[in-house]
């Protein structure tokens, strides 16, 4: 019966994901305003809404990163001052922050193999000088000085959580790692693809992936918080069956 529950849970959750989907999809096609404002505002508070059905819990870092990831949507659905622009990029770089801290207290650097490690180091240099070359390009586009800043910072965050995410991949192949590699991989496709639409040319398709790749992160990122939770009620139960016995013995 348990079971026959859960398939159901993850079958309207996915359908949430979909239903989603539809609406950007449809939204940006059309390019209706009201909807290209208010449809990536929605993505979190409908997911969450669908995730508190069957379960009743999330840890404080991903209550914060979706405090942060909100207001960072909110920012930039209802308004268009260059301010909240800049305040949606500081409340984006907060909740990278908040998954950067999820991904160090599960990963441990130096107990991972060092032609691992070794890798790990190369990709995160490759990256950080991609990111270089995309800032001194920036620099030259945007005369403001804090929009560039706040796209280095950005950037940086995000290049740091997809090394620790593909760190603990490859220190731990299991679903919740992989899950936690795949939310980066998606805030980091969503980011770039904001880029493009911003800064070098506007187009509804780029648009409608952004929204979408952003959407299946959310929703990634809750499966994850779900298989950690499985995770963590099966190492309990030897702990608390062995207490039992303590106290009959």
């Amino acid at each position: 019966m348990k079971d026959l529950l859960l398939l159901s849970f993850n079958k309207v959750f996915f359908g949430a994901l979909l239903l989603l989907i539809t609406v950007t999809i449809l939204g940006t096609y059309s390019e209706d305003v009201l909807a290209l404002q208010t449809t990536k505002a929605l993505f979190i508070p409908v997911f969450l809404i669908f995730f508190f059905v069957k379960n009743k819990s999330l840890s404080l870092p991903v209550i914060s990163f979706f405090i942060f990831s909100f207001l960072g949507d909110a920012s930039l659905a209802f308004f268009e001052n260059d301010i909240f622009i800049k305040a949606s990029s500081t409340f984006y770089f907060l909740s990278y922050i908040c998954l950067i801290g999820i991904a160090i207290s599960k990963f441990k650097f130096f107990e991972v193999d060092k032609v691992v490690g070794t890798y790990l180091i190369v990709v995160f240099l490759i990256n950080a000088y991609f990111l270089y070359t995309l800032y001194g390009i920036l620099k030259a586009i945007v005369p403001d000085s804090l929009e560039v800043f706040l796209f280095g910072v950005k950037n940086i965050s995000l290049i740091l959580l997809i090394f620790l995410a593909f760190g603990k991949y490859l220190a731990n192949d299991t679903k919740p790692s992989i899950l936690f590699l795949l939310v980066a991989l998606c805030l980091v496709f969503s980011t770039i693809l904001n880029y493009v639409s911003l800064y070098y040319v506007y187009s509804w398709s780029f648009v409608m992936l952004e929204r979408v790749i952003y959407a299946i992160g959310i929703y990634l990122l809750l499966n994850y918080v779900m298989e950690e939770n499985k995770s963590a009620r099966i190492l309990d139960k030897p702990q608390n069956s062995y207490n039992s016995d303590n106290i009959f013995a």
